[in-house]
């Protein structure tokens, strides 16, 4: 019996153990599986690839073929002078593979071939992804010709653009200066902002002759010199403490800092004025400011992984189109040609945010000169207005 129990009992102990262990299996499991989901999630899905074959046969179609037969990449036609270099430039194409004339006269006679390949490395975990499916497709496709397990015959020269070095703090540091300075400014506007309301001030000067464009204006340009100290503050010890350097023209970095600044203390502006505590305004910059311009603006998350919903909502995000712009100064340094657009929008929204502000301040404005006029006219407008 003693014997009987000892063996149960250390029976009931080994299953317990491979419970244990097989539950820490499946935890290990998630982990991985969570950990390569969140890669996937933060490389692009569909990456455009220009394509220059000098080749024009069977065996560099079938080549390139198998490139797209990934599903990870999408054909983008590119001719020009120096079709492989501008088309990353100009940042119409995130990789450029160049197969060169004698491709399939070199595989028959045996001979080695060197094929060039470009990436664009601004997104290093984008990059090293692209690196290892480029080198997976080649050794299939010798593979398939049977040029393997011989010496291998196709090399794939891959070269990595704008960041060889493969630093992610080029890529990293830049998103959160878009971050930061989207956050801070806005903030502190809209807190004074809805401070003078709490306390009653701002209606000395809806009494006053000032309009509301001028109140918007004044007030923009108290916290917009605050933006700028702080912005210089947040650029210059990114730039000491992770050696960032322009690698171009610096003017589109400051110029499209100081108009990423106007739109974040124009958008202070507009919380502050639908606001009616500190409270709110907090809520609505966290919840709006802050989600947005980490999780919809290219910071985290590559634009073109955002389902459908959501990716509209990119399109009106400022720190999207300011994180452009510094990336473009910190890594490719292409200039104008490549960040006008970003440029355009940041403008575009901040007329609308300025726009929005000023009339619904008109409209409060309004309403509290009505109301010190004729108090029982007004009483009697909010009351019909209550009852229909």
């Amino acid at each position: 019996m003693r014997e009987a129990k000892l063996n149960l009992q250390q029976s009931e102990g080994d299953t317990q153990g491979r419970i244990q262990q097989a539950k820490s299996n499946v935890a290990a499991a998630k982990a991985q599986l969570l950990q390569t989901q969140a890669q996937a999630k933060q490389t692009e899905a569909e990456v455009k690839l220009a394509r220059i074959n000098s080749d024009h046969t069977n065996l560099s179609n079938s080549y390139i073929e198998k490139l797209y037969a990934t599903n990870q990449f999408i054909p983008k036609e590119w001719t020009g002078g120096n079709p492989a270099r501008d088309a990353i430039d100009r940042g119409i194409a995130k990789v450029a593979v160049i197969i060169p004339p004698q491709f399939s006269r070199d595989i028959k006679a045996k001979k080695p071939i060197t094929l060039q390949v470009l990436i664009d490395a601004t997104d290093v975990n984008n990059a090293r992804v692209i690196r290892g499916t480029i080198q997976r497709v080649t050794n299939f496709f010798m593979q398939q010709e049977g040029l393997l397990p011989a010496t291998k015959r196709i090399t794939a020269r891959i070269r990595l653009w704008f960041n060889p070095g493969r630093l992610e703090s080029l890529y990293i540091v830049p998103g959160v200066y878009g971050v930061i300075l989207w956050i801070f400014p806005s903030l502190l506007t809209a807190i004074a902002m809805v401070r003078e309301k709490e306390k009653g001030t701002i209606l000395q000067v809806y009494a006053s002759s000032i309009s509301a464009t001028e109140l918007l204006l004044g007030k923009g340009m108290a916290y917009l010199l605050i933006a700028i100290t702080e912005a210089l503050v947040v650029i210059g010890l990114g730039g000491i403490i992770f050696k960032l350097s322009v690698v171009n023209n610096p003017i589109t970095l400051l110029l499209g800092t100081l108009i990423f600044l106007i739109d974040s203390v124009m958008f202070g502006l507009l919380v502050g004025v639908r606001s009616n505590n500190q409270n709110s305004a907090v809520q609505i910059i966290s919840l709006v400011g802050f989600i947005t311009s980490l999780l919809l603006s290219g910071f985290i998350y590559p634009l073109s992984n955002i389902p459908f919903p959501l990716s509209l909502v990119t399109n009106v995000v400022p720190a999207r189109y300011y994180i452009d712009i510094t990336r473009d100064a910190f890594l490719r340094g292409t200039g104008w040609s490549g960040v006008w657009f970003d440029f355009l929008m940041l403008i575009v929204l901040g007329l609308i945010f300025f726009n929005v502000s000023r009339r619904i301040l008109s409209k409060m404005q309004i309403r509290e000169i009505h109301k010190k006029d004729d108090p029982s006219a007004y009483a009697l407008t909010k009351f019909s207005k209550y009852v229909m």
